[in-house]
């Protein structure tokens, strides 16, 4: 998923016989993953969360979003976030990736994540009767914000029947 691998820690919160949870299992959760929550901070430090549809994608995680929705304003005053996946029942992999959200500008960067969003949600970007029909499109052109979050620090929760706490960093560039 990103030419930077991240190192991999068993975290101390973790069933006595786990063991760490390897990136390329998270990331698999990243890619299947249809929702996510991202979660932001106001200017006046209140938290807000809420959910979209992400993809892995220029070696993060990306997503878009209207130039004056909630998000857009808080990230343009605090670009630290958190995009949270994975299952609401007590077993599976939960994955947390943190890091700094910033604006992709470059056209064939946005094409490319246009390209990587399509091929993950399919139908729901390039079929008439899609509910997110022509995002792809929206990103290229730049008639929405495209934001990539460079991630930092992430985790995989895992559940039941053994709990586990894996903890990613990523060596900064």
């Amino acid at each position: 998923m990103s030419d930077r691998e991240p190192d991999v820690v068993l975290g101390p919160f973790s069933s006595p016989d786990a063991q760490a949870t390897p990136w390329e299992s998270a990331s698999a959760v990243l890619r299947a993953a249809e929702v996510f929550w991202l979660s932001t901070v106001r200017p006046d430090g209140r938290p807000h969360v809420t959910p979209l549809l992400a993809a892995w994608s220029l070696g993060g995680m990306c997503f878009t979003t209207g130039g004056q929705e909630r998000k857009a304003l808080n990230l343009d005053h605090n670009p630290h976030c958190v995009l949270t996946t994975g299952t609401n029942t007590l077993t599976g992999v939960d994955v947390v990736i943190e890091g700094a959200a910033s604006v992709v500008d470059e056209r064939s960067e946005r094409a490319q994540a246009a390209a990587d969003f399509e091929r993950k949600y399919g139908p729901h970007l390039t079929d008439r009767a899609g509910s997110w029909y022509r995002l792809g499109e929206a990103v290229i052109t730049g008639d929405v914000r495209l934001y990539r979050v460079a991630p930092t620090v992430g985790f995989a929760f895992g559940k039941l029947p053994t709990s586990s706490q894996t903890r990613y960093t990523w060596p900064s560039r």
